[in-house]
C-alpha cells in the first residue's frame, strides 16, 4: 500500500541524557525494560483494544519508533512498520526487548482478563511518559466500547499535535547550575540470592488502602514515600543481619525523582534523576524511628530545586563535552558499561519507585478498579519496588530475578506490625 510521503518520511530523534545509558546496558539476559498496567471493571476485548493503539498511538511519535545506530549515538527513527499488536499476557513479564524482534517497537501491548499491560524500553521514557501513553489507549478504549471519557491529566487528545516540549530532551534545558556535585561512590550492601532460571521473574504484590497507610506514616510524622522508604531499608538492615557477611555495608536504594515536579516540562521522555536514601549499620543500631527520621531528614534535605539542578549538571558534563561527542559509539558503550557494572550498580541494594496518586479525568474513574507498576528485571540479584494509589487503593509491586523473597517477607511483616491490611498476589 503506498504511504502518502508525508507520513512515511523518516523523523528521528536524539536519545535523552538517560536514555543514552539503557541500550549500552542491553545484554540478552537483560533489558531496561517496566511494566505499567491498569485492571478495568470488565473484561478486555482485544480487537477493540488493538483499534484504541493504532489510533492513540500516532499521538505519541517518540513511542512509534525504532531504536538505530550511528558512528557516534544511537538515535530513534519512526517507525512505520505494522504494529506493535496487542498479545496475550505472559507469566513472566518484563522479558528482555531485542531491538530487532517485534517489528523493531521498543513497546509490547498485553491483555489478561480486566488488565492491559503496557511494557517499555527504558529508552523511550520514563514512568510519566508511559503512564501517558498507557491511560490515552484505556481512554480510546473506553470510548470505542461507546463510554464518554474526557481528556485532561495522562489522557492527551488524540485529534492534537504533539506539543513540541513532549518530545524535548528537558535535562539540557535545566543543565545551568555553577557546579557539579561529585556522586556518593561508597558500595552498598547487595542482597545475595539463588538466580532463578533465564527469564524468569518473580512477582508479589500487596494491595492495601491508602488512608490506613497515611494514617500509619503520619504516627511517625512522614509521608507515605518517607515511610515505606523506611520499611525497606529496615528490610534490608533485616536481611544484612541474618545472612553470613566478612563486613557491614550501608543499606541504599535507589529512587528516581521525577523532576517534572521541580522543573517545569511536558516531556514524555525520561526526566528522572536517582536520589540514594541509605542507613549505615556499621555506625551502631538504628531504631524503626530512627530510620524514619533519617530517611525524612535526607528527603528534605536533597530533594529541593537546588540540588536536583546541580545533579543534573552532573550527568550532562560528559554529554556536552566536544571530545566525548567524537569518541566512537563502540568505545563509549565499553566505558559505560564498565563503570555501571563495576561502580553505578554497586550503589544501591534495591529500587525503588512511587508514582505516587494516579488520577484519571472522573468519567473515566468507574471503569477502573487499580494499577501496578513494575520496574522490571533488576541488573544484578536484588529486588525492586514500585508503588503506585489509585482513588483508595495502594499498590506495592516487587519483582526480582532470585528465589529467595526475605526483603520482601520483612517488609510486608512490618507493614502488619503496624496494622496495615495487606492482601498479597504473587506470580510464583
Amino acid at each position: 500500500m503506498a504511504m502518502n510521503k508525508k507520513s512515511d518520511r523518516k523523523i528521528w530523534y536524539e536519545l535523552d541524557l538517560s536514555a543514552i545509558v539503557y541500550p549500552t546496558l542491553q545484554r540478552r539476559d537483560f533489558s531496561s525494560v517496566y511494566r505499567l498496567s491498569v485492571v478495568l471493571k470488565e473484561t478486555v476485548s482485544p480487537d477493540i483494544l488493538q483499534q484504541a493503539v493504532d489510533i492513540a498511538l500516532q499521538r505519541f511519535p517518540t513511542y512509534k519508533v525504532a531504536i538505530r545506530k550511528g558512528l557516534f549515538w544511537r538515535y530513534l527513527e519512526t517507525n512505520h512498520r505494522p504494529g506493535p499488536f496487542v498479545q496475550p499476557d505472559i507469566k513472566n513479564p518484563c522479558m528482555p526487548m531485542p531491538f530487532k524482534a517485534n517489528n523493531r517497537y521498543l513497546i509490547r501491548i498485553y491483555y489478561h482478563e480486566c488488565r492491559i499491560a503496557l511494557e517499555a524500553h527504558h529508552s523511550l521514557g520514563d514512568g510519566t511518559g508511559g503512564m501517558c501513553v498507557l491511560q490515552t489507549i484505556t481512554a480510546v478504549y473506553l470510548r470505542l466500547l461507546g463510554h464518554p471519557v474526557s481528556n485532561g491529566g495522562f489522557v492527551l487528545d488524540v485529534e492534537s499535535s504533539p506539543d513540541p516540549e513532549e518530545l524535548e530532551d528537558a535535562y539540557m534545558r535545566y543543565a545551568n547550575a555553577q557546579v557539579r556535585p561529585p556522586r556518593p561512590g561508597e558500595k552498598a550492601y547487595r542482597v545475595r540470592g539463588t538466580k532463578e532460571p533465564f527469564y524468569t521473574l518473580n512477582i508479589i504484590d500487596g494491595i492495601m488502602s491508602v488512608r490506613q497507610v497515611m494514617a500509619v506514616a503520619a504516627k511517625y510524622n512522614a509521608t507515605i514515600t518517607e515511610y515505606l522508604n523506611s520499611v525497606l531499608l529496615y528490610a534490608l538492615l533485616q536481611k544484612q543481619s541474618h545472612d553470613w557477611h566478612r563486613k557491614l555495608r550501608p543499606v541504599k536504594i535507589a529512587m528516581p525523582v521525577n523532576l517534572r515536579r521541580f522543573f517545569p516540562s511536558k516531556t514524555l521522555r525520561n526526566f528522572i534523576t536517582m536520589v540514594y536514601p541509605s542507613i549505615d549499620p556499621r555506625l551502631g543500631e538504628y531504631t524503626f524511628d530512627e530510620i524514619v527520621i533519617h530517611v525524612r531528614n535526607y528527603m528534605r534535605y536533597y530533594i529541593n530545586e537546588k540540588f536536583l539542578r546541580g545533579d543534573i549538571t552532573t550527568n550532562a558534563a560528559t554529554q556536552k563535552n566536544p571530545l566525548i561527542r567524537i569518541v566512537p559509539l563502540f568505545i563509549k558503550d565499553f566505558t559505560v558499561r564498565l563503570f555501571y557494572t563495576k561502580v553505578q550498580d554497586r550503589n544501591s541494594s534495591a529500587g525503588l519507585t512511587n508514582m505516587g496518586a494516579l488520577k484519571v479525568p472522573e468519567d473515566m474513574k468507574p471503569y477502573i478498579e487499580r494499577f501496578d507498576i513494575y520496574m522490571g528485571q533488576p541488573f544484578s540479584s536484588r529486588t525492586n519496588c514500585a508503588i503506585a494509589s489509585f482513588e483508595d487503593t495502594l499498590t506495592i509491586n516487587f519483582a526480582s530475578s532470585i528465589k529467595e523473597a526475605d526483603v520482601e517477607r520483612y517488609f510486608f511483616r512490618k507493614l502488619v506490625q503496624d496494622g496495615i491490611h495487606i492482601k498479597i498476589e504473587s506470580n510464583r
